[in-house]
């Protein structure tokens, strides 16, 4: 008979790995924060409370699919059947979002003259709608560490592992957002760079919201097509 403590031990240790690698190998987990927190002008602490409302959303949607396939003795194929089909459509809507966010982006600096007012409208609009597509994003690792536990009955361990792998997660995320955010700040800064990378850091600048939008709808694009 399996040992409670040691299968209890090595379901928190997958769980922590799990979190830690789905969290940085997944592009969309951080690219968009950045380049949107960049582009928009918000401060890095306004950056993170985004990314952090939106990993919370992400870890507590797939909590509550889990628990309630658990609680209904549905198959674990079933579920990541389920996440998968999540995953497809939170990863076109991020490609949507990206491109509505490009064209809207286009067409606010063809009507404005100078450009300079273009982060005061639909400012609260942009983390609303990350925030929504990370609601429907799925964490696919989640669903069979919380399964183990479930048909067995033992919720405190259930509640552990995902404790456990949101908050890593979350953190993570954090993680990566602030040395992305910090890294394009110093990257634009004062960096001795040859003139041909300055005049490419200045036309980025000037159409940081489109390049932002493609970003997004790249980032969106890679996990749909390529699974990263």
């Amino acid at each position: 008979m399996p040992d409670p403590i040691h299968t209890t031990t090595l379901l928190l240790g997958t769980a922590a790995s799990l979190a830690i690698v789905h969290t940085l190998l997944g592009i969309d987990h951080s690219l968009p924060f950045v380049v949107l927190g960049r582009a928009r002008g918000w401060t890095l602490g306004r950056t993170l409370a985004v990314t952090a409302a939106c990993g919370v959303g992400h870890v507590v949607s797939s909590v509550v699919i889990g628990a309630f396939g658990v609680g209904l003795g549905m198959a674990t194929d079933r579920l990541l059947w389920i996440e998968s089909a999540r995953g497809e459509l939170a990863a076109a809507l991020l490609i949507g979002f990206g491109l509505t966010y490009a064209a809207w982006s286009f067409w606010r600096r063809v009507r404005s003259r100078d450009g300079e007012h273009r982060h005061a409208a639909g400012d609260g609009m942009t983390p609303r709608a990350l925030f929504v597509v990370f609601l429907l994003g799925p964490c696919e690792p989640l669903i069979p560490l919380m399964m183990v536990p479930g048909v067995a009955g033992d919720w405190m361990t259930v509640g552990a592992v995902v404790a456990l792998f949101g908050l890593l997660t979350v953190i993570v995320m954090l993680g990566a957002v602030a040395a992305g955010y910090c890294g394009t700040r110093w990257l634009t800064g004062g960096m001795a760079l040859g003139t041909p990378v300055r005049l490419s850091l200045d036309l980025l600048r000037r159409h940081a919201d489109i390049a932002a939008g493609l970003m997004v709808a790249g980032s969106g694009a890679a996990v749909l097509l390529l699974g990263v």
